[in-house]
């Protein structure tokens, strides 16, 4: 505007010289004057035209931008629905259609009315529907992260059971040896190379040269440094990660695998996390009750208010005096019988697990007696009886005060390819767990909230189930779900995937990942469009 206010005063500096000059002919000033205000009107047009298409060209760019903030608004509104379902009393989130798969909570969740379908923005939740370890579709609910390996509790693993890590990783489809051997070289804290494996003397040699991270991943994606793991290794071919193969997507073709165990190749990441764990508490939220606890007077009042009080005492005794064993198989035995114990004794017995309790007999000498007695199994080893008070002391018991349990695999839910990696599971017993799971797993089954349920329908025995349960559970405390805010008709959207850590309440988000640029993965109609308010 201040180059047009000069270029129009030199012309009319220039007029009024040329006027001067030619003092004698008016016609011809007026003719120039008129010439010179067509000009000045048209380049004042011109300047009006393109600044009112700078206007429009910023409103335009404001509202896309203002409808991208919505998207990202509606999608975090989802989180926090998660977030806020995950604070509930379990009876409440049960009753209000659960977390597996509720559409009333979770499919096309209305947050912004308007009057057309453009303005209306919703929000879903959802989660991989798996049909025989393939996505075939969605559900709108959370997927329980312990269904996932966990990597970061594979050098723990090891440590359990000789090359347990190598047998679980072999478990995935498509995995070798000398990949699996890579993975653990790159979380164990040596440089020793395994024996198909590589440490920082082959890394050093690369171009740029790099070393390994000896330590716990930071994301699953870091596999991608390891040798020999491609991205069609970890990702498999659905790049939009949708849980659904587009033509496009078909033509990138699945990497060849045995398919012999019954697991389908879709990426390892569908089967990999960092984040698993339970949270060590009771169904009221309390802690469980340590039983390896050195006070015992508190520890008796705590497992008689459960359990009552000659369980308490039996569980005392065998603190005290540790499990009896001999070999006159028909010893006759009694039970505690309101007895006491002098339970200021420091115990002598740790329980590695629960488990250690049943069929257990103790031999201890109670108050105001000479003579030892001889105590019957309290639990005894009968699945009919096991069903009842299993539950109970799952419920309520627990070896260690810790308050999470981090990386043990859900039975309840997790891919066949999982399960038949879980060191110590035989594949007998792994077909018959896939074969007695729930076909809709988030079905409340009271005798199936603990993974001693293969025990007491008589899956396993119970030295095979004291060998699994390191590693199995059957419910974790974090979830994972994908959560698109989207409006019914148009615009833009944002699809991000989030884990929640539910063993704290409020929940905490631990991994927040925008899929956005992916697109939106999923039609507005099968997200939910609702009707009009």
């Amino acid at each position: 505007m201040n180059q047009l206010v000069r270029g129009l005063a030199g012309c009319i500096s220039f007029s009024q010289r040329l006027g001067r000059a030619s003092g004698n002919n008016r016609a011809r000033r007026r003719a120039m004057a008129l010439v010179l205000v067509l000009v000045v009107v048209s380049m004042l047009s011109l300047a009006g035209y393109t600044f009112a298409g700078l206007m429009l060209a910023e409103r335009e760019a404001a509202l896309i931008h203002g409808r991208g903030a919505q998207a990202r608004a509606l999608a975090d509104s989802g989180c926090e629905l998660v977030r806020a379902m995950l604070a509930l009393p379990e009876e409440t989130v049960r009753e209000a259609g659960g977390l597996y798969d509720n559409p009333n909570q979770f499919q096309g969740v209305l947050v912004v009315e308007g009057e057309t379908p453009r303005d209306r923005g919703r929000f879903a939740v959802l989660a991989p529907a798996l049909r025989d370890d393939l996505p075939y579709g969605t559900r709108f609910g959370l997927e329980d992260e312990s269904t996932r390996l966990n990597l970061n509790v594979l050098t723990a693993i090891d440590q359990a059971v000789p090359d347990g890590a190598r047998q679980i990783l072999m478990a995935l489809p498509g995995m070798t040896e000398d990949v699996a051997d890579a993975i653990l070289d790159w979380i164990d804290a040596d440089d020793e190379p395994r024996e198909f494996g590589a440490e920082i003397d082959y890394y050093s040699g690369l171009t740029p040269a790099y070393a390994p991270r000896n330590g716990p991943l930071h994301t699953v994606e870091e596999l991608l440094l390891v040798r020999g793991v491609t991205p069609e290794l970890l990702f498999g071919p659905d790049v939009n990660r949708n849980w659904a193969l587009e033509p496009e997507e078909e033509s990138l073709g699945p990497v060849e695998v045995d398919n012999s165990s019954g697991a389908l190749n879709h990426g390892w990441a569908a089967y990999l996390t960092l984040y698993s764990q339970e949270a060590n508490l009771r169904p009221d939220g309390r802690p469980k009750i340590d039983v390896n606890a050195s006070d015992l007077e508190q520890l008796h009042t705590d497992l008689a208010e459960v359990l009552g009080d000659d369980a308490a005492t039996f569980i005392c005794a065998y603190r005290i005096a540790g499990p009896y064993t001999s070999n006159v198989s028909n010893e006759a035995g009694q039970q505690v019988g309101g007895r006491r114990l002098d339970l200021t004794q420091q115990p002598r017995t740790t329980l590695q697990t629960v488990l250690d309790l049943i069929g257990a007999r103790v031999r201890i000498r109670f108050e105001g007696e000479n003579e030892p007695s001889l105590l019957d199994p309290l639990f005894p080893d009968d699945p009919i009886r096991m069903s009842v008070y299993l539950p109970v002391l799952m419920d309520h018991l627990a070896v260690n005060a810790a308050e999470t349990i981090p990386g043990r695999i859900n039975i309840n839910q997790c891919s066949a390819a999982v399960l038949y990696g879980i060191p110590g599971m035989d594949p007998a017993v792994a077909e018959q767990i896939l074969n007695s799971r729930d076909a809709e797993p988030g079905e409340d089954r009271p005798n199936r909230r603990h993974e001693t349920w293969i025990l007491a329908e008589g899956l396993v025995t119970l030295e095979e189930m004291k060998n699994l349960i390191p590693f199995i559970c059957a419910r974790g405390s974090v979830y994972r779900a994908q959560v698109v805010g989207y409006f019914e008709e148009g615009g833009p959207s944002t699809r991000v995937e989030a884990v929640f850590d539910a063993t704290t309440v409020p929940a905490r988000l631990v991994f927040y990942r925008d899929l956005s640029h992916l697109g939106r993965g999923f039609a507005p109609e099968a997200l939910g469009i609702g009707a009009a308010p």
